[in-house]
């Protein structure tokens, strides 16, 4: 088996500061998008001594003798892609733009929380990934979580410290608090639960834009797919999903099972309002409505489902980062009430 991380980084201009970058995004493959591009670097760990990939309990079943060969290439590994991200981050999308004396940007009323809350669910995800490679490395339970937090806090920092050295943009106290409540959320469960009964995690289904809209679409949000999974907040959704059986002690419910209490935002044409300038013309969409939807539906623990597979274990821990579709309740900002027969 393969630990798989992989670092996007922009490919395009980034224009105006309404498409500043959004969340520094990941999987539990430790893909770590930046909100532009896709170009990836790609580095690969040997950890075929590991029997379960990423569960709920991130330390569980792994090997618990220190072993000082793998804590250096843990380590090592750590330090190669928080260089190579600064580095290819300055590069790729921090050249074009003026240096600054360090300040902060306050960006707290950008894309209804979006952009926040896709910060939680990536430092979240890191810390998860980076506690299991230190779990790998034969570190104790509380010493693995505590180094895999500061880890994925550290790389979601990145970002911030350079926003904060560009003319362009600023240190976002906003973004900080995001990283780190994602970084303690997963900290402070499996350090209190030894499991993480309640996951955050993140389901995306493209928006369908009117053709008028396209244009904006991709000058916001990117044109090809793989970009704009990253960047389009209109169709994202990001979600609380809480294991049943192990909050409630109902030895009746199959463990798999959760419910979710998801959030997302539809109508947003630009970071504040709908109001934006392309080449000199000066365009006024105020007539679409930007919502804050809620949304309650089920959801499935991949890693409780039984199997003697290895290689299926890998794979659903992989995947357990992502919302499994689901029946869904919808109520957001216009006072509305919807009922998804599948909301993904």
């Amino acid at each position: 088996m393969f630990l798989i991380l992989a670092i996007s980084f922009p490919t395009s201009s980034r224009g105006q500061a309404e498409n500043r970058r959004g969340q520094f995004m990941d999987t539990s493959m430790m893909i770590l998008p930046v909100n532009s591009g896709t170009a990836q670097i790609l580095i690969s760990a040997d950890t075929k001594n590991i029997s379960t990939p990423l569960a709920d309990s991130t330390t569980r079943n792994v090997s618990n003798s220190f072993n000082k060969k793998k804590v250096l290439l843990v380590t090592g590994t750590h330090t190669v892609l928080w260089t190579a991200t600064y580095t290819a981050l300055n590069k790729a999308w921090y050249k074009g733009y003026p240096k600054s004396k360090f300040h902060f940007f306050n960006d707290m009323n950008e894309w209804n929380g979006m952009d926040k809350a896709g910060h939680v669910w990536t430092a979240y995800q890191l810390s998860k990934a980076s506690a299991h490679s230190w779990a790998f490395a034969g570190m104790n339970k509380k010493k693995s979580v505590i180094y895999g937090s500061i880890s994925g806090l550290a790389f979601q920092s990145i970002i911030e410290i350079q926003d904060g050295l560009s003319s362009q943009w600023g240190f976002s106290w906003g973004d900080m608090t995001a990283n780190t409540l994602g970084a303690v959320a997963f900290a402070v469960q499996e350090l209190t639960w030894k499991q993480q009964n309640i996951q955050i995690k993140f389901s995306y289904y493209p928006l369908k834009y009117p053709d008028d809209l396209i244009e904006r679409r991709n000058q916001l949000f990117g044109k090809g797919f793989a970009e704009r999974i990253l960047k389009d907040y209109n169709s994202q959704t990001y979600w609380l999903s809480i294991n049943l059986k192990s909050v409630t002690g109902w030895s009746a419910l199959p463990g798999w099972l959760n419910i979710a209490a998801g959030y997302s935002a539809k109508g947003m044409l630009g970071a504040v309002n709908n109001r934006w300038t392309t080449d000199g013309t000066n365009y006024d969409r105020t007539d679409i409505k930007r919502t804050k939807n809620w949304l309650l539906s089920f959801d499935a623990d991949l890693t409780k489902i039984k199997t003697k597979s290895g290689f299926l274990k890998t794979v659903l821990g992989l995947f357990n980062s992502i919302k499994v579709p689901f029946p869904a309740l919808e109520y957001n900002s216009n006072g509305k009430l919807k009922i998804h027969a599948m909301h993904f």
